[in-house]
């Protein structure tokens, strides 16, 4: 995830009135250009932008475009409004080369412009992932309205396996729980299954559906989903029903103990850079870790002590450190390390020394909440950042720029083994 204190800080501002589904837009028109209907998607061009990029300037960027392969994998739209334009961002991924396609649609509904700039680098598998021991297929968490696209990673060889669920941390994450170049999901999902143990992971409700995600609580933002999924799970025929696990990260870690209450039969519950302490605390002290100006740290610590009093009577209050009012409710009275003591499964709580956004006196917390429980255990790793990246130093955001870093092949193993494989 990002640095929390980048996605509280708004993108944009809202200056006129978008055009008409830009992002359906920019698709068809990108479908057009893909499929090398260069003079279908002329005509949806304005006519500034027909100027500037002819059919026959078309074909040739066409042309270039089929140098880099098969198209694997679009990605979802992304909109930025730009007064009467939007401009819509679709990531695509080919045989060689990763690609953002940036398409600008203008209040009329045509085609403004039709750029390409280089995407993030090409995922590339750590030396644990065994590419051949195990299959990837897509999957649907959920069937309503809130219903996610999901990748379901699974053994090879006869099963049934014990089963994780992936529950990203906090901001609009994808499904590879994404950081720049870097996967952290995507590294455990098939560094696991390389291990024996089948992985879901699924696109966060406020990343697929950001626009409508104006108000929720922290049950809708992640512990909902994080149900939906392992009951996807349980009809799974790959998978041991009695050995079902969840995996916490970030924030998720800190709600984990709850998702683990509502579902009521895991086997097992690992917290992964998770807070122990209150979020708007949390937001608080990562600021000063990231050496935040003095202003900004007022603004903040004045927004966590109003957070501290909201009441239930409260709810329409403007947001506060990024989350709806309604969220902070949700959370009032919430003691993650209470909780975790309540559980009667095994708790796997994993921390690295270098964290600045889950500072390591976190695990000390949860350290203390496990002590004494039955196949329960606190770990640390002295040299892993919030990624679980391994690096020397104080960390900090712009570590995470780095492409094609990842999980350690250490935390990997650890978890392997909590889940019995």
């Amino acid at each position: 995830m990002y640095s929390r204190i980048l996605w509280l800080v708004p993108a944009g501002l809202l200056l006129a009135q978008p055009a008409p589904d830009a992002p359906g837009l920019a698709r068809k028109a990108l479908d057009l250009f893909l499929g090398g209907k260069y003079a279908e998607l002329n005509q949806m061009m304005s006519p500034s932008a027909k100027e500037g990029m002819s059919e026959a300037q078309l074909g040739k960027l066409g042309t270039q475009v089929k140098g880099w392969g098969n198209v694997e994998k679009l990605g979802a739209p992304a909109s930025q409004d730009l007064g009467p334009t939007q401009i819509v961002t679709i990531p695509a991924e080919f045989t060689k080369q990763n690609i953002n396609f940036r398409i600008a649609i203008n209040a009329s509904g045509q085609v403004n412009a039709f750029l390409m700039t280089p995407g993030e680098p090409r995922w590339q598998a750590p030396a644990y992932v065994k590419a051949d021991s195990f299959t990837s297929r897509e999957v649907t968490v959920g069937n309503d309205e809130w219903k996610l696209p999901g990748t379901l990673t699974v053994p090879k060889g006869g099963g049934p396996f014990p089963a994780l669920v992936l529950v990203p941390d906090s901001g609009p994450s994808d499904r590879d729980a994404s950081v720049y170049g870097n996967k952290i999901f995507r590294d455990l999902a098939e560094g696991l299954a390389s291990r024996g143990v089948v992985v879901v992971r699924y696109e966060k409700r406020t990343r697929q559906y950001a626009s409508r995600m104006t108000s929720y609580t922290i049950d809708e933002e992640t512990a909902d989903d994080a149900g939906r999924a392992l009951a996807l799970l349980r009809t799974q025929p790959e998978v041991d029903k009695s050995k079902i696990y969840v995996l916490g990260y970030g924030v998720a870690g800190y709600i984990a103990p709850r998702i683990a209450k509502n579902d009521g039969k895991l086997a097992g519950l690992i917290l992964m850079g998770a807070n122990a302490t209150p979020l708007e605390d949390l937001f608080v002290e990562e600021a000063e870790n990231l050496g935040a100006k003095p202003q900004q740290l007022t603004v903040l610590r004045e927004q966590a002590a109003k957070v501290k009093k909201l009441e239930q009577s409260d709810s329409d209050a403007p947001n506060m450190l990024g989350e709806p009012a309604i969220f902070w409710l949700d959370l009032k009275g919430y003691d993650a390390a209470a909780e975790v003591k309540k559980l009667s499964v095994p708790v796997l709580a994993l921390g690295g020394g270098r964290d600045f956004q889950a500072p390591p006196k976190q695990l000390d917390l949860w350290k203390a909440a496990l002590e004494g429980k039955s196949g329960s255990q606190a770990k640390s790793y002295e040299n892993l950042n919030h990624l679980f990246i391994a690096g020397e130093g104080k960390s900090t955001d712009s570590e995470y720029r780095k492409p094609n870093q990842h999980v350690a092949a250490e935390v990997v193993s650890d978890i392997a083994a909590f889940l019995g494989k």
